[in-house]
């Protein structure tokens, strides 16, 4: 039985793209509800090479709109959470037999120009025999271009958008799945199953489908009987070693099959190395890097590097399902990463608005675009805001990030640089929310390691919505990287033991 009165907007689907609908929809005053099966990003919204960019190979492609969008939007958000988006600069080595200088160097002068840049540095040439380069490329490489890009916390993107989300009011529920749609009259009836395994039901004037990889399922759920294969499933996976090379810059290497792959400094002591692009048939529960991925990885970045690097190096891996529009591409990296919308809305029935492929850069520009149409359908007001309004922390104004972090650190003197740092990096200008009135590092609680104490475990359950150890081992933070296994497993016991609701 049907009891609260309906939902303007249900969302299903809790990745970047469903809490960016679910913030703009709440922000503009619809009644909102975001349902997610699991933890918030814990798919393909955490599994990505963190970055925001504009996609510099997706011009040799000829996708010079979606660029131009990305490029636009990397530096909107830069402004909006500087606290977990940070500039970058990428080098690209030239090398012989690949694609010739003059064609990076052209392609890099588009990339710097069609999409406004202002907040970032230009793309410069450089020597690579000198340092820091010389001592970790291969001696064949002389010359490079160094460009800009962003850094994203991907998973923690989309927490604070689920976040404030909340605070205007939407209803956020994660461990919650959707297992049936039915039209009733101009309401969407929607089937809810819990993580406590009770049920509900709850009724919506517009659905909006945001649920990746599994997007063609809702729709099928939605209207039975018909088929549904409009995604292509682009596996991308990952390696992590310990840090191969000093210094804050980045490294983009070509490949002889036209694909590329990133190094990047990851989480202080570490190196993040990826991406493949292999077609995906099976349960995306249940994804795992191959080893012909983890070899391709590192047969790949040898071919640059003087120092090789093999499989079993790697400290951690992740995977992936990008939930690609199918455009029958011939070729899995070619595959447009554009947006592309299904509305279904029969005259008279309520909407259902189906959401493939799109990027973590552009999912601002994604929910003015999915939610200016319902709002022809009057199911959400048309006054678009996002643009500009901070995320949850982000409203650092004075100095800049640097001289925030050194208030921060002076102002709880206390607490070790290091984990103010993180702090600061994780929670923006919310960290003092986190301290409270402690007084010193005792006064937080029970310190499981690598800076994690119980206070801070506490606000992650309470703010931001955390149910278990790896939800913030793994998503609200990179902390299970810098643990030991037995500091990994007492915070699991301190859920079992301390917060039996969330380790349900």
């Amino acid at each position: 039985m049907i009891e609260a009165a309906p939902y303007d907007l249900l969302v299903i689907g809790g990745g970047i793209n469903g809490v960016g609908i679910a913030r703009d929809a709440a922000g503009r005053g619809a009644k909102v509800m975001l349902v997610e099966k699991d933890d918030l990003a814990s798919h393909t919204s955490s599994a990505s090479t963190k970055l925001v960019h504009g996609g510099l190979r997706y011009l040799e492609h000829y996708e010079f709109r979606l660029v131009r969008e990305s490029l636009i939007e990397r530096e909107r958000l830069l402004g909006m959470a500087p606290h977990i988006i940070w500039p970058l600069r990428f080098v690209l080595p030239h090398d012989k037999g690949l694609r010739p200088a003059w064609l990076l160097r052209l392609g890099l002068f588009l990339y710097d120009h069609i999409g406004g840049r202002k907040q970032l540095p230009a793309t410069k040439t450089v020597d690579l025999r000198q340092s820091p380069h010389g001592e970790v490329l291969e001696d064949r490489l002389v010359k490079g271009f160094e460009y800009s890009d962003c850094w994203v916390e991907d998973s923690r993107l989309v927490v604070l958008n689920a976040v404030d989300a909340a605070e205007r009011g939407a209803d956020i529920r994660t461990r919650t799945e959707c297992t049936g749609l039915e039209r009733r009259g101009p309401l969407w009836v929607a089937d809810l199953k819990n993580d406590d395994r009770s049920k509900e039901q709850v009724s919506a004037r517009a659905v909006v489908n945001a649920a990746g990889p599994w997007v063609d399922t809702v729709l099928g759920r939605a209207n039975p009987g018909e088929s549904h294969q409009n995604l292509r499933l682009v596996k991308g996976s990952h390696l992590i070693f310990r840090k191969l090379y000093d210094g804050d810059h980045c490294y983009i290497f070509q490949n002889k099959d036209d694909r590329i792959v990133f190094a990047i400094p990851y989480e202080r002591d570490f190196t993040l190395v990826g991406t493949t692009d292999v077609a995906f048939t099976g349960d995306p529960d249940t994804i795992a890097i191959s080893d012909e991925e983890s070899a391709y990885i590192c047969d790949a970045i040898n071919e640059y590097l003087k120092t090789d690097v093999s499989p079993d190096q790697a400290v951690w891996s992740y995977s992936g399902v990008r939930p690609l529009y199918d455009d029958h591409s011939a070729n899995n990296s070619t595959v447009t990463r554009d947006y592309v919308f299904e509305l279904d809305a029969p005259d008279g029935a309520p909407p259902i608005l189906s959401i493939f492929g799109g990027k973590i850069t552009t999912y601002r520009k994604l929910g003015e675009h999915a939610l200016h149409k319902l709002s022809k359908l009057d199911v959400v007001p048309a006054e678009a805001w996002t643009e500009g309004a901070t995320l949850p922390g982000g409203d650092i104004v004075s100095g800049g990030f640097d001289a925030f972090v050194s208030q921060m650190q002076s102002r709880f003197s206390w607490c070790p640089d290091d984990t103010m740092l993180r702090l600061c990096r994780a929670y923006g200008t919310l960290v003092t929310d986190l301290i409270g009135d402690a007084d010193s590092w005792a006064d937080l609680g029970q310190d499981f390691g690598a800076g994690l104490t119980e206070q801070e475990v506490n606000f992650l359950i309470v703010r931001e919505f955390s149910k278990t150890a790896d939800d913030i081992l793994w998503r609200r933070s990179k902390l299970g990287l810098h643990m030991t296994a037995e500091e990994r497993a007492a915070l699991t016991e301190w859920f079992g033991r301390c917060n039996p609701v969330a380790a349900s």
